[in-house]
């Protein structure tokens, strides 16, 4: 590794300016990544928007998951050739390792890329239409139904206004159109009374001798558990088959919606948001 290679990775180290692992996107070509500028920005922001802003945040200016990495002064310092190097080598003693089989070309791009919103001040493209997603996502999606989001939706599910801040939108599109994807932390059950009225809802509240349910609309019910016939798990209210009856545009919308939500919304404390 060159002298100022080595300097420039201890540097990051002691940081702890460490890049998210990138998809094997793009060729595989040569090791030896090509120094200069090239037309390869837009392929290194879909691969910073789909791979690296769940944690580096949409606009690479950080989040409790991983460093800023858009106005960092030590990322800013570094030349478009040295971050080429740094992908290309991974940097030694952190979790930052070599992305050499990514190719040369797919490389460069996300480093002019990482040099791109340090210039425009960490604004990167978005995947789709905000306005089209907020429109979805009250509307055709119904996702408001049980969703809120900046202060419009429901109760039942999680609020989502800051969703977009730890999660890509790759990670978004998953998370609402396969069930397996998504991070559930609280589960819906049904309650059956001994009058035979059946309650769904989530659990928000219990001990030995009474139960508090949040239903559907967002209403909270209390059931002394002698009252109670039975309690069982339920399945998610979240449809399962959005793949089917939204676009690949749609989803795009959506997810353009929630990123750009969380890039307006004060940055939220770590916390694991689950999309039911």
């Amino acid at each position: 590794m060159k002298p100022i290679l080595r300097r420039r990775a201890s540097w990051l180290a002691n940081l702890g300016v460490i890049f998210l692992p990138l998809l094997a996107h793009g060729q595989k070509t040569t090791a030896n990544a090509p120094t200069g500028h090239s037309n390869s920005r837009p392929r290194g922001a879909q691969i910073f928007a789909s791979t690296c802003a769940g944690c580096h945040g949409f606009d690479g200016k950080g989040t409790q998951r991983a460093p800023n990495i858009a106005t960092n002064p030590a990322v800013q310092k570094l030349s478009q050739k040295e971050l080429t190097e740094i992908l290309l080598h991974g940097v030694p003693g952190t979790g930052m390792p070599s992305f050499r089989s990514l190719g040369a070309t797919s490389i460069r791009a996300v480093a002019e890329y990482v040099q791109s919103i340090e210039d425009k001040g960490g604004s990167a493209p978005l995947p789709g239409d905000p306005k089209r997603g907020e429109a979805i996502f009250f509307g055709k999606g119904a996702c408001s139904n049980c969703h809120m989001a900046a202060g419009r939706g429901g109760f039942i599910a999680p609020e989502l206004t800051t969703y977009g801040q730890t999660h890509s939108a790759e990670k978004i599109k998953s998370a609402i159109i396969n069930p397996a994807e998504r991070e559930t932390a609280k589960s819906m059950v049904s309650a059956v009374t001994t009058n035979g009225d059946e309650y769904k809802g989530i659990v928000r509240n219990q001990d030995n001798f009474s139960l508090q349910l949040q239903l559907i609309d967002g209403t909270f019910r209390f059931f002394p558990k002698t009252d109670l016939k039975s309690l069982q798990p339920a399945p998610s209210i979240m449809p399962a088959d959005y793949s089917s009856s939204l676009t690949d545009v749609e989803l795009n919308d959506i997810a353009s919606y929630l990123l750009s939500l969380g890039e307006a919304a004060p940055r939220a404390m770590t916390r694991k948001h689950d999309y039911e």
